[in-house]
């Protein structure tokens, strides 16, 4: 669900709620840590400094929050901005496509976990980046950006070694939501041990220990002896007829020797029934005398 909050948070304009939520969750979740929310909590500061309601000096504050979160969230995550550019239809710089911060470097180093979360968030909030003023402050940040970089900032380290110790792996419930997304994005980025095994449309890789909630009942079966007398005699046609069903208990003498009374009722009656039917002839009808005759003549 925190691969999908953020992006159904900006769709229906609730940013103060998304702030809310990566504020109370960020000391324990570690939230910043995802691309989607480092970078939809800069687009939601943008959006709110953008409000006409908003008074001059808050607008401000917003936006320069968002500038520095939307930076922050680039130079941990150089990757996104190329995917989401091609994705906007939008032709980068020169300067910034060939530089080596920004360009095919960028993708290549990314471990597959982090390629997996970085197109996931590209294909599915690209969208909202195409937005009218979005995509020139997104210009503004990338030039700053590649100020910081060359100017040696040492975040910029940081972050690169961040990525190398983290996304080594993707956990089991991140392959599950890119398969259930349907994003063609993030499913070509799914490792070769996923692709190649069998997967269930309705259930993709489920947890290995996933708790069944429901249990369904066994189904009773019902004795001969409770059935009507033309209930058995037409379940006896079928080959798999039997007539003792399931095992009597034998601590009631009594239920027993009853039971085993009317079955040995029962058999005759269906005994008696079947010579009653294999008895029955039916009678052909009339043949007339003249069968020359003409169909025409009636009287």
């Amino acid at each position: 669900m925190l691969l999908l909050i953020d992006f159904l948070s900006l769709r229906s304009r609730e940013y103060n709620f998304l702030l809310r939520l990566y504020q109370d969750w960020e000391v324990h979740r570690n939230l910043s840590q995802l691309p989607n929310f480092a970078f939809s909590v800069a687009l939601s500061h943008f959006h709110l400094s953008q409000e006409d309601q908003t008074e001059s000096e808050e607008r401000e504050r917003l936006k320069h929050k968002a500038d520095l979160l939307l930076q922050d969230a680039l130079i941990m995550f150089p990757g996104v901005l190329m995917p989401l550019l091609d994705l906007c239809t939008v032709q980068p710089d020169a300067a910034v496509s060939s530089h080596d911060f920004f360009g095919p470097r960028s993708q290549l180093g990314q471990s597959p976990a982090l390629a997996e979360l970085v197109s996931l968030y590209v294909g599915r909030t690209h969208t909202l980046w195409r937005e009218g003023g979005v995509l020139l402050w997104l210009e503004e940040c990338v030039r700053d950006v590649l100020r910081r970089v060359d100017a040696k900032d040492p975040l910029v380290e940081d972050c690169q070694n961040k990525r190398k110790q983290r996304y080594q792996s993707a956990p089991l419930n991140i392959h599950r939501h890119v398969i259930l997304s349907e994003i063609k994005e993030a499913t070509s980025t799914l490792p070769l041990e996923v692709t190649t095994q069998s997967v269930m449309g309705f259930d993709p890789l489920p947890p290995l220990d996933s708790v069944v909630s429901y249990t369904r009942p066994e189904r009773q079966s019902v004795g001969a002896s409770n059935e009507s007398t033309l209930s058995l005699f037409f379940r006896s046609l079928l080959p798999n007829f039997n007539l003792q069903g399931e095992p009597m208990p034998q601590d009631d003498l009594e239920v027993a020797q009853a039971g085993r009374e009317l079955n040995q009722e029962v058999n005759r009656l269906m005994v008696a029934m079947r010579d009653m039917l294999a008895n029955i002839q039916f009678q052909e009808p009339p043949r007339e005398d003249n069968p020359d005759r003409d169909e025409g003549e009636w009287d």
